[in-house]
């Protein structure tokens, strides 16, 4: 069934004053249905969302006892409820009280739009609330603008994108948290009476600490593939907040948008103020159905290249830091060759002149190459890679600059920095952030993007990096009457930057790196193809920071790479099977020196590049099911992937603690045709002995209820206490 858009008994004229009337306006998609209350004159409301309902169903919501609330709450006329909007008139009046004053739906592209248009009922202020579908897809995206035509400018306070009751129950909520190094970590609890925020003030980057996307369980502890569940994820890269209120009544109250703190919005008359979209999906088949929904849109809808199968590439930070060399960039690119790579990346130290990026105190903001480094300059590196057969790929940084550097001592007017206030510095103790609310700022990002590929239309790949939070509020743009503007207007500029960018060259591949995983948001990735999950390349952590990553990213978005041992950041030592095991769950890559790994670690490398090709579309283009949890605490970990046509399938297993002795559970499968055989083959295999059931065929139905005996060891010499499996199930 197409997705539809259906305005029920929209428009139907009033007996009195030919007044236009509209009852029931419901969005659906192929599985869910919105249905919201909109009697011109009165308040919105929602009634209903969860899953697709009949016309009987949708005449019947009230006598079945539906939401009835307000779906975008304003401030004013009953001020101790939390509000979605709030503004103070030009007259200093401090309500609002918005009422419906039409209904439309229009076309873009193959998404339909339904627009209930607000207006208040004593000011030209007015808030038009828009609801978003696609063909095929149980996402739906609402996001509000806002203008009046009052005769001075009108200032916002609250500006939510969307709001959302829930009934009252048994409802938990699942959100992601962390830290540098430890992103993406799952909490889940159940709602509480109070008020739940989660919320980010970074400025620049903004899921290194939280994430702006939550699930709600509405039948009790989350389930993977069972119980009705809502996710909603803000698609915005600056700072957001999202606050679940529990009062007293029978509801609890999601509403998202963009952090108001410190960043109340004077908007002039005549202007439009657009939200971000806050994007919606409701599943039966529990949080894994959610995900499933969400990895789909994000792929066919809100990614660059989201239907484009991601290479597998060497990035060469950990393998030599800061310490580009010619010679060595060439070794690793003929390295990256042998052992099946399609493309090369160098990463930080690569430029600079009077201030050369030896180490992290100088040189950002002067991206002219290092010759002392590289003689024949990025054209010499270029021509390698041809010869070499793999692309080329480059980091910058270009929202950043060094204190110590000749484009700060050109234009100390282009950093954020207070008036009257000593800065405060980020990374080496010389980085400033660049405000990008400033057009020549914006010309100069663009210009550092658009030199390189111009004069080197070769390369094919940007690791885009972004270091630093906002720490010194202050604009040397912005009026003094418009600072709090400087969140919302720094990434106003950042969007503009990159909407020349993608004009010029929209088939460049681009990675939204932000002192790791900062910048997994889909507010980044209409702009970005992927992003770098996390600094931290350890395995096993890495398990952890993926899944949770995995709620509501698919994993062609998420960079995942094999680094050397022991590991950089958690000095612990795993074995290359393991390594290359949880690399290949996402998007495979390299983040090593291959001269420093021995030959038959190179080899081993090399088959496990061509296993991965083999699984790729399946991996990248698949539906995810989460099988074993490793915050069960059950000692193993499982997911696998399934092609759309259930014909092939990934499956994934990793043992996450090792006790001497310890039990671990058999893991059950999903996702598969029951009907079908599917033959078993192990990838990546290093044991001695392949597994009894290596070759063998079982029916979907057999593997989705008892699944696979796996073995806990590896049948090696000097094997350590870390073990894992991946299985590649083909359909006969």
């Amino acid at each position: 069934m197409k997705t539809a858009i259906v305005i029920a008994a929209v428009l139907a004229a009033a007996c009195c004053g030919n007044v236009l009337k509209a009852e029931n306006v419901t969005v659906n998609t192929p599985g869910t249905s919105l249905v919201l209350g909109a009697d011109k004159g009165k308040k919105l409301k929602h009634l209903y969302y969860g899953t697709r309902l009949t016309d009987a169903d949708v005449r019947g919501l009230k006598a079945a006892g539906a939401a009835n609330v307000n779906a975008y709450p304003d401030y004013g006329v009953d001020p101790e409820r939390e509000a979605a909007i709030a503004a103070v008139h030009a007259d200093g009046n401090m309500t609002l009280d918005l009422v419906v004053d039409g209904v439309s739906s229009s076309k873009s592209g193959d998404a339909s739009v339904t627009t209930v248009k607000l207006r208040d009922s004593h000011y030209p202020f007015f808030v038009n609330v828009n609801y978003r579908t696609y063909p095929g897809l149980d996402i739906i995206e609402t996001w509000t603008d806002i203008s009046h035509s009052e005769n001075r400018p009108v200032t916002l306070t609250r500006f939510a994108s969307g709001y959302l009751p829930v009934r009252y129950g048994n409802v938990w909520l699942s959100n992601l948290y962390g830290s540098w190094g430890n992103e993406a970590r799952l909490d889940c609890q159940p709602i509480a009476h109070g008020m739940k925020v989660i919320k980010n003030r970074d400025g620049v980057r903004n899921s290194a600490t939280a994430h702006s996307e939550v699930m709600l369980s509405l039948d009790g502890r989350p389930r993977e593939n069972g119980g009705r569940v809502i996710g909603a994820a803000l698609c915005y890269d600056g700072n957001y907040r999202l606050a679940v209120d529990t009062d007293a009544g029978n509801w609890h109250h999601l509403i998202a948008g963009i952090d108001e703190d410190q960043s109340e919005y004077h908007l002039k008359p005549g202007e439009t103020f657009t939200t971000p979209v806050l994007a919606l999906s409701y599943s039966g088949e529990g949080l894994g159905g959610v995900s499933r929904n969400f990895h789909r849109w994000g792929r066919e809808r809100r990614m660059a290249h989201g239907d484009q199968l991601r290479d597998v590439l060497l990035n060469s930070w950990e393998g030599v830091y800061f310490d580009i060399k010619e010679p060595e960039m060439d070794q690793m690119m003929a390295d990256i060759a042998a052992m099946g790579g399609e493309l090369f990346v160098m990463d930080d130290g690569w430029f600079g002149v009077k201030y050369p990026r030896d180490n992290a105190t100088q040189g950002l903001g002067d991206w002219i190459v290092d010759t002392r480094k590289l003689p024949g300059g990025i054209k010499g590196l270029t021509e390698a890679a041809r010869r070499h057969g793999v692309k080329f790929g480059i980091w910058i940084e270009p929202e950043m600059v060094n204190t110590r550097s000749e484009l700060f001592e050109k234009h100390p007017e282009y950093v954020i920095k207070a008036q009257h206030r000593q800065p405060t510095y980020g990374r080496g103790k010389t980085q400033m952030v660049l405000d990008m609310a400033n057009p020549a700022v914006q010309d100069l990002v663009f210009t550092v993007v658009d030199t390189l590929l111009t004069n080197y239309p070769d390369i094919s790949y940007i690791k885009w990096d972004a270091n630093m939070p906002i720490r010194n509020h202050g604009s040397q743009y912005l009026s003094a009457d418009d600072q709090s503007h400087l969140y919302i207007d720094y990434h106003r500029g950042f969007h503009k930057t990159l909407d020349r960018i993608r004009a010029k060259y929209p088939d460049v591949i681009m990675q939204a790196c932000a002192s790791g995983g900062g910048r997994a948001n889909y507010g980044f990735l209409p702009w970005f193809d992927e992003f770098w999950t996390s600094d931290n390349t350890d395995a096993l952590q890495r398990v952890y920071i993926q899944w949770g990553t995995s709620y509501f990213y698919p994993a062609i978005a998420m960079a995942s790479h094999i680094s050397a041992a022991p590991n950089h950041q958690t000095h612990r030592t795993m074995n290359l099977k393991y390594r290359t095991d949880v690399a290949m769950s996402g998007r495979l890559g390299m983040e090593i020196q291959p001269q420093k790994m021995t030959e038959a670690e190179r080899s081993q490398c090399h088959k496990a590049i061509e296993d991965y090709k083999l699984i790729r579309p399946v991996v990248q283009q698949g539906d995810l099911y989460r099988l074993l949890s490793p915050y069960d605490g059950l000692g193993a970990a499982s997911l696998m992937y399934v092609s759309p046509d259930k014909d092939r399938a990934a499956f994934f297993w990793w043992k996450t603690e090792a006790f001497r002795n310890k039990q671990y559970p058999r893991v059950p499968m999903a996702g598969l045709d029951p009907e079908k055989t599917y033959r078993v083959q192990e990838l990546n295999r290093v044991d001695k002995v392949p597994l009894k059931f290596e070759g063998r065929s079982y029916s979907g139905r057999y593997l989705m209820e008892n699944g696979l005996e796996m073995p806990v060891n590896l049948t090696v010499d000097n094997p350590d206490e870390w073990s894992s499996r991946v299985l590649m199930l083909t359909a006969e």
